[in-house]
């Protein structure tokens, strides 16, 4: 059985028509399937309308509210949660993924049996900032933690990935980085990418860089490295400014002055409060590891 896990964000006007959709393919295929919702505490009438899809395919569809809003890769670890299947499949809930295209996600498994199967764009329908950012954050993921930088939303997981995956049980999780640590059978697909229908994506500029700076904290130590070499290099230019003004005292008699000795203290103290901040990002997250604060908490459920 195929588990189709879908976060829902502000999507009450699309996901009628994506659940016929689904359904009219895996018909077509004559393979059975389930749909996970997880409602991510939006401001419209999505939770509503996932009720009365339920009324209307009872077997077919589970139904999971989060208490508050989580966020995208929490809300996918609690679908893994409720997902039966031995394949998952996610996709996002605002049609811009064509459910149609599932089946070349369902195709290309067939070939290889990889263990990750991402669905890739040959052009994403974004705005420019959007897909700048998107790109970025990716570019990220794949020069400093040495991943594939060709990941999407729209994937195709076996279920032995999948239950590695909820054994992490962390306030911030990014679902592709840790996938990754688990296998290196990943295999691509090109898949139409289309235009939004409707209402604009949930991912601001704002929030696109927020999941940068955590994938650097969490899954990396490139801050810590930047405060080692960065004060090294600090360090070394403080040392020769230094000794200019030190020649400059001796062979020219030039006094030191206020202005060289403020710029001084300005530029060691920048950097002290710069590292200082650095350490304090890295021991909040340790306390919130410490204190176990949950990645999501279920407030309804509908099986």
């Amino acid at each position: 059985m195929y588990s189709i896990v879908i976060p829902v964000y502000n999507s009450d006007q699309t996901l009628v028509e994506l659940t016929e959709r689904i359904s009219s393919l895996f018909d077509k295929l004559d393979q059975k399937f389930e749909i996970v919702f997880v409602e991510d505490r939006g401001n419209d009438n999505s939770w509503g309308v996932i009720k009365l899809l339920k009324e209307k395919y009872t077997d077919n569809i589970q139904a999971v509210r989060l208490n508050r809003n989580y966020g995208q890769h929490n809300a996918l670890l609690c679908g893994f949660t409720y997902a039966k299947g031995d394949i998952i499949i996610t996709i996002d809930d605002d049609l811009q993924n064509p459910p149609e295209e599932i089946e070349k996600l369902i195709e290309r498994y067939k070939e290889t049996n990889s263990d990750i199967i991402y669905g890739i764009y040959t052009k994403k329908q974004h705005n420019f900032a959007r897909n700048a950012l998107s790109s970025g954050v990716k570019k990220t993921s794949q020069v400093l933690m040495k991943r594939s930088g060709n990941g999407s939303s729209f994937r195709l997981v076996k279920k032995c990935i999948v239950k590695k995956i909820i054994d992490h049980n962390i306030s911030f999780i990014f679902i592709d980085e840790v996938m990754q640590w688990y296998t290196d059978s990943i295999d691509f697909v090109t898949v139409e990418h289309h235009k939004r229908k409707y209402n604009s994506s949930g991912y601001s500029a704002f929030k696109l860089l927020s999941l940068g700076a955590n994938l650097a904290y969490h899954y990396t130590n490139i801050p810590l490295k930047i405060m080692v070499y960065g004060g090294m290099v600090i360090s070394f230019l403080t040392f020769l400014l230094g000794l200019k003004f030190v020649i400059q005292k001796i062979y020219y008699d030039v006094p030191l002055g206020y202005t060289s000795m403020i710029v001084t203290i300005l530029f060691s103290t920048s950097i002290i409060v710069f590292s200082l901040g650095v350490i304090g990002g890295y021991l909040s997250r340790i306390q919130t590891v410490q204190n176990k604060k949950p990645p999501y908490f279920v407030d309804e459920v509908l099986e």
